[in-house]
């Protein structure tokens, strides 16, 4: 396809996304969001792809599961193939996005519409929000903005209590908490985190000239983008062949050594809630201005 269409820009949104999902199958996350998207990029950089735009998540910052390491290792690979080409390879890490396909506002609606339970997995659960139509601003104004290597970040404001959306969208509904609709609190499911941030500790992010855009800037000269990059993810890429998920968590946390595997929800999740106090966006982070091109 490559060969024939010579494409000039390339959007990579294809991934496995759900955390619960790819804890059962790490080999299959492995599959798609890393060896998946180290192929494409092989792909793009022998046609001649001018630029690339991979959607990332905030679940690849300080992951706490399979799914948002792989993310990482998938940014990394970008990261490297901006070195390699000198070209306006880029990621876009997105928060939830409001009226996607698993979004948590369509399964709220559909308990409702059901007379309930809304079940919540944490009384404490927050996330970032976009809609979709500033998703796909985000990603189209990373296409621009690109100079190599950089993770672009909407700005999304405060998170967003998962508990108080619920209880909006009952209100919504025209049915009252507790009386017509009860709220349920399950379980934090293996992987989550109370709380997701937006950038990784050591990174320098600021904003562009698009006011609504952060850029983290982890370009050629980023230490991020680390020598032995392929020789790590050539062992991932082995290890999930051979379906064996304790060696494919080593090599995850070779390549991303700030992937913490969660053994139990609760310790993420306070580990998390410490995390946020102590910054906006992470620990130990320099916020400085990164000029872009308009």
């Amino acid at each position: 396809m490559f060969e024939t269409y010579r494409p000039e820009i390339v959007f990579h949104a294809a991934a496995h996304k759900h955390v619960p999902l790819m804890e059962e199958h790490p080999g299959e996350a492995v599959a798609n969001n890393v060896l998946g998207t180290r192929n494409l990029l092989d792909a793009a950089m022998a046609s001649g792809v001018e630029r690339f735009v991979m959607i990332s998540t905030d679940k690849a910052v300080n992951p706490a599961n399979i799914m948002g390491a792989t993310k990482r290792a998938a940014e990394l690979l970008v990261c490297r193939a901006a070195q390699r080409s000198g070209k306006p390879y880029v990621a876009v890490r997105f928060g939830n996005v409001l009226g996607s396909r698993g979004s948590v506002v369509l399964t709220f609606k559909k308990q409702i519409a059901a007379g309930g339970p809304v079940t919540i997995t944490h009384p404490d659960m927050q996330r970032y929000f976009m809609t979709i139509p500033e998703a796909v601003q985000s990603v189209l104004q990373a296409a621009v903005l690109g100079r190599g290597g950089e993770a672009f970040v909407l700005d999304m404001g405060e998170p967003v209590k998962i508990a108080d959306l619920a209880r909006d969208l009952i209100e919504l509904s025209g049915l009252e908490v507790g009386r017509d609709i009860d709220i349920v609190y399950t379980r934090l499911r293996p992987g989550e985190k109370l709380f997701e941030e937006l950038f990784i500790p050591g990174e320098v992010y600021g904003r562009t000239t698009h006011h609504k855009i952060f850029v983290a800037n982890n370009g050629a000269g980023s230490a991020v983008c680390y020598a032995d990059l392929d020789e790590a993810i050539d062992g991932l890429i082995e290890a999930a062949e051979h379906g064996d998920r304790a060696a494919i968590v080593r090599a995850l946390q070779r390549i991303v050594p700030e992937y913490r595997p969660a053994d139990n929800g609760e310790e993420v999740a306070a580990e998390s809630v410490t995390l946020r106090a102590a910054a906006p966006y992470g620990p130990g982070l320099q916020q400085e201005p990164v000029a872009t091109p308009s």
